[in-house]
């Protein structure tokens, strides 16, 4: 796991935050996050972390999503 402060891997489960900005990532990727409901301005709660760096399983809007790690690494966020 990285050591990222303002990322959602910098945070411990039950963790609510905004997501600020979503980095470089693929496009589609990007898209796909979109349609989820993961954009900008969003909040967020962190849920749980897999074991073995498996996804992080996010609440967003009512419904549980799980994401790769990897990816989770380069969406900043602001903890409220």
């Amino acid at each position: 796991m990285s050591s990222c402060q303002s990322c959602l891997l910098g945070l411990k489960p039950g963790t609510s935050c905004a997501i600020t900005q979503i980095g470089n990532m693929d496009p589609i990727l990007k898209r796909r996050l979109a349609d989820l409901g993961i954009r900008e301005g969003t909040r967020v709660v962190v849920k749980r972390y897999c074991l073995w760096g498996g996804p992080i399983t996010l609440e967003c809007a009512g419904q549980l999503l799980g994401i790769r790690q990897k990816e989770a690494a380069h969406i900043e966020v602001a903890v409220s």
